[in-house]
């Protein structure tokens, strides 16, 4: 279905005219290559989400707005305990601890606070017993006035 060429028929007595091309657009390139740019960007779209939901703090932070739960927070002090609240909670049971209040809460959300001393991979760690528990908002908690990233203190 390209585009083709009208041909005319000679007249008695003239020359032969010459063929003019048919002025159609051929519409069926043009739809096979959208479709082949909409299935890339469905296939690429999921791609960008990154792996693991973490609220980070902004440096001039705002009061987050009130909820109706009293948001569940999970400590970590610079000695290895952890904290559900004001409870202390051994690293074998706290992930038990955390389906069973998982299925008393509405909310997903959880704040993670961690001793600045703690090694990352700990950090890691309770963040995965945190999903396995059934909370994939995870909010880190940090204090505000540290240093920028330009190398000053905020």
């Amino acid at each position: 279905m390209g585009a083709t060429l009208a041909k005319s028929q000679p007249a008695k007595g003239r020359r032969r005219r010459r063929a003019q091309p048919m002025a159609e657009i051929n519409v069926t390139p043009f739809v096979d290559v959208m479709l082949v740019l909409l299935i890339i960007f469905m296939v690429a779209a999921p791609m960008l989400t990154v792996g693991v939901p973490v609220e980070l703090p902004k440096t001039a932070a705002t009061a987050l707005a009130a909820e109706q739960e009293e948001p569940l927070t999970i400590s970590m002090t610079a000695d290895g305990g952890i904290a559900i609240q004001n409870t202390m909670v051994d690293r074998d049971t706290l992930v038990g601890k955390l389906r069973a209040i998982t299925a008393e809460r509405s909310s997903d959300k959880v704040f993670l606070r961690a001793d600045g001393s703690i090694p990352y991979e700990s950090v890691v760690q309770i963040m995965g017993a945190l999903n396995a528990g059934g909370f994939s908002n995870i909010g880190l908690v940090t204090d505000v006035g540290g240093p920028a990233l330009n190398g000053q203190d905020g």
